[in-house]
């Protein structure tokens, strides 16, 4: 069962790998892009599916990210674009 919170889902672009499998994410998505600066860069950690099924990120990837309207800085990375 999935619930909608008034989660924002977003494309990204991962930047950088963090330890205890966090990583920075530029957001690419236009509609969320706030106009004052060029990029937006939040820190993500990968949802327990994917940990679940061992899918490993990289740098370079291409991600979908939920953001939360509680804190807009964190996400959480819930699918990896082959």
């Amino acid at each position: 069962m999935v619930k909608d919170d008034g989660v924002i889902t977003v494309a990204g672009e991962v930047v950088e790998a963090l330890p205890n499998t966090m990583f920075k994410v530029k957001i690419t998505d236009e509609m969320y892009k706030n106009s004052t600066t060029d990029e937006l860069i939040i820190t993500c950690h990968i949802a327990g599916k994917m940990r679940m099924h061992f899918i490993k990120i990289l740098p370079g990837d291409t991600v979908k990210v939920e953001i939360s309207p509680y804190d807009p800085t964190r996400g959480r990375i819930v699918y990896r674009n082959p």
